[in-house]
């Protein structure tokens, strides 16, 4: 068993260790026990599961993912606290516990951390990929993003803690202000939902925004109607580059010595859409067509 982490508990602890939270590694701990015990409930962990949790902390939400699954991989860039964690946890023998980065850089994740999911994946035929973490705000967008890229070892669910403003991002409909490259991205081939929304207060010390737990839940058959995922994803960031512009001059700028005008306006029309609309009034699926309309334009030039 390992300890439950109230905030009395926790602030003792890291007294104990001489350690505070350190703002540049974005440390706010979850301090209500309920939120907790609802972020490892949400993602329906199993013993088919390796959970991947980034940001360890103090280890509270990694002792209830290792009750439930068969290993858990967990990430601390801080030091200290991934010693601490180790000395919480030090009762369960499946967490592999690893003192880095997540990110090598904002578009892949580390070369370590990878070769590690897919050794311990490797170990038994049928398991599956979960992310379950309260994430640091600073590192959600790139790795989120990121670990939908990867097709060998695609996370079947994600059950995050992460800004109220990117989850919103994530669930946004067309027409919105927030409807944009990540909500394409996610949408295209995941079923995301908000769980909770969560005020400052349940952490410490208290972030200057509204958090929410985001579950995100694989749709392998719409992932599997995406031929080409890297062309996808540079196509709706290039899309959302200059949102405010008319599609047909944001689609001319990004095709420029690629394709004519006219062979744009060809595709266009192909699919029934005017250039004077905006990226951001077109649904997901109109945007996954005219993606692939490009990209088989494209591929025949060539």
């Amino acid at each position: 068993m390992f300890n439950r982490q109230t905030t009395t508990f926790l602030k003792q602890r890291m007294e104990e260790a001489g350690i505070r939270p350190v703002s540049k590694f974005g440390q706010n701990f979850l301090i209500d026990l309920n939120l907790v015990n609802m972020i490892a409930d949400s993602a329906n962990i199993t013993k088919q599961d390796v959970v991947l949790e980034v940001g360890t902390g103090t280890g509270s939400l990694t002792g209830l993912i290792a009750q439930k699954a068969r290993q858990v991989i967990t990430v601390e860039i801080d030091q200290n606290l991934w010693q601490l964690a180790q000395e919480e946890l030090a009762s369960f023998s499946n967490i592999t516990f690893l003192q880095q980065d997540a990110l090598r850089n904002k578009n892949n994740l580390s070369p370590v951390l990878l070769d590690t999911i897919r050794s311990e994946m490797a170990k038994t035929e049928g398991t599956r990929l979960k992310l379950v973490a309260n994430l640091p705000y600073n590192i959600a967008t790139p790795l989120i993003t990121n670990l939908l890229t990867l097709d060998d070892i695609t996370p079947t669910s994600m059950t995050v803690t992460i800004q109220k403003e990117l989850a919103e991002r994530i669930i946004a409909r067309p027409g919105t202000k927030e409807f944009g490259a990540l909500s394409l991205w996610i949408q295209a081939q995941c079923n995301p939902e908000i769980v909770r929304i969560m005020s400052p207060k349940v952490f410490w010390p208290r972030p200057k925004v509204e958090s929410a737990i985001i579950h995100i839940e694989t749709d392998f058959n719409k992932r599997g109607r995406i031929p080409d995922l890297p062309y996808y994803h540079r196509f709706v960031r290039n899309l959302f580059i200059h949102r405010r512009k008319l599609l047909r001059g944001v689609l001319v700028s990004i095709f420029k010595n690629q394709l004519t005008k006219q062979q744009i306006d060809n595709i266009l029309e192909g699919i029934n859409l005017t250039g004077n609309v905006r990226a951001e009034q077109l649904a997901v699926p109109v945007i996954f067509e005219l993606c692939e309309r490009f990209r088989q334009t494209q591929q025949s030039e060539n």
